[in-house]
Order: C-alpha cells, then sequence, then structure tokens
C-alpha cells in the first residue's frame, strides 16, 4: 500500500469512528429496544390474562395457600422484593432498580388479591417480569398474591 493510500483509509477510518454512535448512544438505542420488548411481553400477557384461570384454584386450608405462596415468593420474587417486601432484594440493590414496598399502608394492591394477581401475571414495563408468560402457574400466582397480603403485609 503506497502512502497516499495509507493516509485516505486512515481519514476514512476517522471519519466512519467520528460519525458514528457514541458508545452512550448505542446503550440508549439498547435500553429503549428492551423497554419496547417488555412492553411488547407486558401487552401480549394481558391479552392472555382471564381471572378465570383462578376459579378453579382452591386450598385445603387458607394456610396451605400462605404456605406455597411463601415458597414461590422467596423462590421467584425475593431477589427484587427482599425477603420481606421492602424492595430491597439482592438483584434490586445491585442494579439499583426501583422496586415498591409491598408493606408500605398505601401500597396500591393493599386488599385487592385479583389485582395481585393480575400485576403478577401481567407483570409490568419497567422491570416486573410477567410471571405468567414465564413460569407460574394460576395456583402458584394465586399462593403468592395470598402469601403477600396473609402474611407480609399483616407483619
Amino acid at each position: 500500500m503506497n502512502r497516499s493510500r495509507f493516509w485516505s483509509a486512515a481519514f476514512l477510518a476517522l471519519v466512519a469512528t467520528a460519525c458514528g454512535p457514541s458508545a452512550e448512544e448505542i446503550e440508549e438505542a439498547r435500553q429503549e429496544e428492551v423497554r419496547m420488548a417488555r412492553a411488547d411481553s407486558v401487552v401480549e400477557a394481558e391479552a392472555l390474562y382471564d381471572p378465570a384461570a383462578f376459579d378453579t384454584v382452591s386450598w385445603a386450608v387458607a394456610d396451605s395457600a400462605i404456605s406455597r405462596g411463601q415458597i414461590v415468593f422467596l423462590y421467584s420474587c425475593r431477589r427484587c422484593h427482599g425477603s420481606s417486601g421492602r424492595g430491597d432484594g439482592d438483584l434490586a440493590l445491585e442494579h439499583e432498580l426501583a422496586m415498591p414496598d409491598l408493606t408500605v399502608d398505601e401500597w396500591e394492591y393493599d386488599g385487592d388479591v385479583e389485582g395481585i394477581r393480575h400485576r403478577i401475571f401481567v407483570g409490568h414495563e419497567s422491570e416486573m417480569p410477567n410471571w405468567g408468560l414465564h413460569g407460574l402457574k394460576p395456583r402458584d400466582i394465586d399462593a403468592v398474591a395470598k402469601y403477600i397480603l396473609g402474611r407480609l403485609r399483616a407483619e
């Protein structure tokens, strides 16, 4: 390669680098893609959500639902919401995620088992997974809702 071609190639590489997106722009675009994918998943989960799916869930003893709900909560929810439901789970703290405190007096789902089931199934565009699409059956969702209301909020 002669000297003239070398400098032309070097100049073009420099211009391409200078004109390309910055690392910050690439990260912002990636975050927007993730947000859009989450929004799409919420829409999909919303379309599949059927409150009648919980009509067949029954518990021999009310405490059975709370016991099962505790197991499911600790396995599926604790990393974000924390063991006590205060939004201080390891994953939330590590990634600086703003998780709601499920135990505050003015919590929007206080006393609303149907609302909690819906939120768990559908998830949220922010960081809340749509558990109805990704692994939890209606029985487990019902159990977690009853655990949150009957144990976490009662403490």
